[in-house]
């Protein structure tokens, strides 16, 4: 995409990019089906900084003379994750089952109005997941028709949905959706 430039941030190095990103996540996010307001934006805050001291955490920002016009961030899913207990249909404990290592999660994806349609999620998508070597890689998105765009990348990339989350008590439903990447890991214990 000429005039895009895309730059990857990892580990440590994340936490200092929240301001570089976040009025463009505060535009993203303002939209339908999301309507995010104060509140919404300042709870994404507390959760980024949490995040970014998850293991394997990356950034990518996609910017067009110096502008944030899209970013994409997630991290590997901890033993100890809640991430497949928050889907409602049962799944087997051969796939939920996490060392650390097995799956990453895209746990923010977007790109601002102006900029859609121009390939941009994908680059951001695949410089996300460059030289990851895990089994699969994991996100949730927005079932509401505004989302449709989304959800059609998503399939396009290789993604399948396995199930409807419900995060946290008070939050709406996602499609849940996994894209297999890597060789098989071994059995579950």
């Amino acid at each position: 995409m000429s005039g895009i430039v895309y730059e990857l941030h990892e580990g440590r190095a994340v936490a200092g990019q929240l301001d570089a990103f976040l009025p463009a996540y505060e535009e993203v996010y303002a939209e339908p089906p999301y309507s995010e307001g104060p509140e919404d934006i300042a709870e994404f805050v507390e959760h980024f900084r949490v995040h970014a001291r998850r293991a394997g955490i990356r950034l990518v920002l996609a910017r067009e003379a110096g502008e944030v016009v899209g970013f994409a961030y997630g991290y590997l899913l901890a033993p100890d994750t809640r991430w497949w207990a928050n889907v409602q249909e049962p799944l087997p404990g051969d796939f939920t089952w996490e060392d650390g290592t097995r799956t990453w999660v895209v746990i923010e994806l977007g790109v601002r109005k102006p900029w859609r349609r121009r390939g941009i999620a994908a680059g951001l998508h695949d410089r996300l997941l460059e030289g990851l070597t895990v089994e699969r890689v994991t996100l949730t998105v927005r079932p509401e028709p505004e989302a449709a765009p989304a959800r059609a990348a998503y399939r396009s990339w290789g993604y399948r949905r396995v199930g409807r989350s419900h995060p946290w008590d008070g939050a709406p439903y996602y499609d849940a959706m996994v894209r297999e990447i890597g060789p098989q890991c071994a059995e579950a214990p």
